[in-house]
């Protein structure tokens, strides 16, 4: 009888989102002050009567301000005479052992961990379209920069599954972030708990947190600043490889024949002036976003520097850092993804761009040494050499007469006592000259030899998914947790 009534009771608070996540400031305050009631009704700090009636009266103040147009105060020292307007005066007794300085606290890491999750799942979003990309272009041979100089050709596989293994970095920083944001402050009072008996535990798990932040000083007053600077700075290395991303893409644009643009539509916009023009909108939001991102983490560490302990600066609500860069950061990964899903790979004109060059020369020294036992140095004097000679006659790698490349072979080696003769035929020498045998020949871990890539996208996929399986159960847990509350609390409405 009594669990049916329950369940009756639990059905008239579900249009008042008894079960759903708090969505502002105050629906934070009522759900801790659900919980401090059901915690000070169990350990006998208010009487189970009084229990019931404060508890009748949080439910009508939580229904009075989900009226449309109604205030819904974010201070709790404004929504206590909300209270005790129709419980009395007595109803402040579920204040016990609470302050101000750890309920803010506690707001504030109830939002940051509800912005972290949602942080986690547009960072998944953004590597599955990584992985997409890298999947697609597996085996699309691109040039890559070191120093902004084109180094070496790879694949556009091999360079988004390196952008992809620092997302999943990221991934790692959020997930043990979580292991120390999800402690509850609530029950450490100011800074030195009180003497009623607070079950600090009880209300954590009630909250939905793993334990309490054991220190009641700590809890309150320093927590905040080290969490503040946590949850900021895992935000700005976020945005800092994004940032890197655009750039990387942006240099497609300074080029009149890119290999890679974004496809002309929603992603891009026309100039005012010149009828030419395909502006590159999106990227260029994800690049300012990327800078709105490292700028608020760096508002932060502003505002937390040099601060006495227990001041107000750093424990500002989440129209300001640390909440508002994490919003700002899930954003930033929500442009990168429409990004990565509009890109146009042009494969012929990649390649194109990788022939045009002599960034495959460091193979050709390699293939010396490892089959004809030329040491290296030697390998690289010639190969440099050679790179001289064509860019002084106009020639790309393919056009180099072999008669010229046997001479400059016979001139590096005079006076090193080896032979005169190229050890490789023609053909061999073409070979090891061009991207595709350069890439197939590399064989270290890591490296974009076809094989290679293959491992590493299947490792990134498990990964992914993992880390889907993280959020999902960490979700999962919190709406246990509120489920729970809803019925430790509908029970109190019941008391006669």
């Amino acid at each position: 009888m009594r669990r049916r009534m329950i369940g009756a009771i639990l059905a008239l608070l579900a249009p008042l989102g008894a079960h759903a996540a708090p969505t502002d400031s105050f629906a934070r305050i009522d759900q801790i002050n659900r919980a401090s009631l059901v915690m000070t009704a169990e350990t006998g700090i208010v009487l189970r009567p009084l229990a019931a009636t404060i508890a009748r009266a949080l439910d009508q103040v939580a229904a009075d301000a989900a009226k449309p147009g109604a205030e819904r105060p974010d201070d709790y020292l404004r929504i206590e005479p909300l209270i005790t307007a129709i419980a009395g005066p007595e109803a402040t007794r579920m204040h016990s052992g609470r302050s101000r300085q750890d309920i803010i606290p506690t707001v504030l890491k109830l939002e940051q961990r509800d912005r972290l999750l949602a942080l986690a799942q547009a960072l998944d979003e953004t590597r599955g379209a990584l992985l997409a990309v890298a999947d697609r272009e597996a085996d699309t041979i691109v040039p890559a920069y070191t120093n902004g100089v084109q180094a070496q050709p790879t694949t556009l596989g091999h360079l988004y599954l390196g952008y992809a293994a620092v997302l999943a970095r990221d991934a790692q920083r959020l997930r043990e972030a979580w292991a120390r944001l999800n402690l509850s402050p609530l029950g450490a009072a100011a800074l030195g708990t009180s003497s009623f008996p607070v079950d600090r535990k009880r209300l954590a798990e009630l909250l939905g947190f793993d334990a309490p932040v054991e220190n009641s000083y700590d809890a309150g007053q320093l927590a905040p600043v080290d969490m503040g600077l946590e949850l900021t700075g895992l935000s700005a290395t976020l945005a800092t490889t994004a940032g890197s991303f655009a750039q990387d893409l942006y240099a497609q644009y300074h080029q009149t024949r890119p290999w890679i643009l974004l496809r002309e539509g929603a992603l891009t916009g026309p100039s005012s002036i010149m009828p030419q023009k395909r502006n590159p909108v999106a990227l260029y939001g994800l690049r300012m976003k990327a800078s709105d991102v490292v700028g608020a983490a760096q508002a932060f560490v502003i505002m937390a520097h040099n601060v006495d302990s227990g001041m107000p600066d750093y424990k500002r609500n989440q129209a300001e850092p640390p909440g508002r860069t994490l919003a700002e950061a899930a954003e930033l990964c929500r442009r990168w993804t429409r990004v990565l899903d509009g890109l146009v790979v042009d494969r012929a004109r990649a390649a194109e761009e990788v022939a045009a060059d002599y960034s495959t020369t460091t193979e050709l020294a390699d293939t010396l040494q490892r089959e004809a036992d030329v040491p290296f140095r030697l390998g690289h004097h010639f190969a440099s050499e050679l790179v001289s000679y064509g860019r002084s006659h106009d020639l790309r790698p393919a056009e180099l007469p072999f008669a010229e490349v046997r001479r400059i072979y016979a001139e590096a080696a005079a006076g090193t006592g080896l032979k005169p003769d190229l050890p490789l035929n023609e053909a061999r020498f073409r070979a090891a000259l061009s991207a595709r045998g350069m890439i197939d020949a590399a064989a270290g871990l890591g490296g974009p030899q076809p094989a290679e890539v293959r491992r590493m996208l299947a490792r990134a996929r498990e990964r992914l998914e993992a880390d889907r399986a993280w959020r999902d159960d960490r979700r999962k847990g919190l709406a246990d947790a509120r489920a729970r509350l809803a019925t430790a609390f509908a029970a109190l409405t019941h008391e006669p």
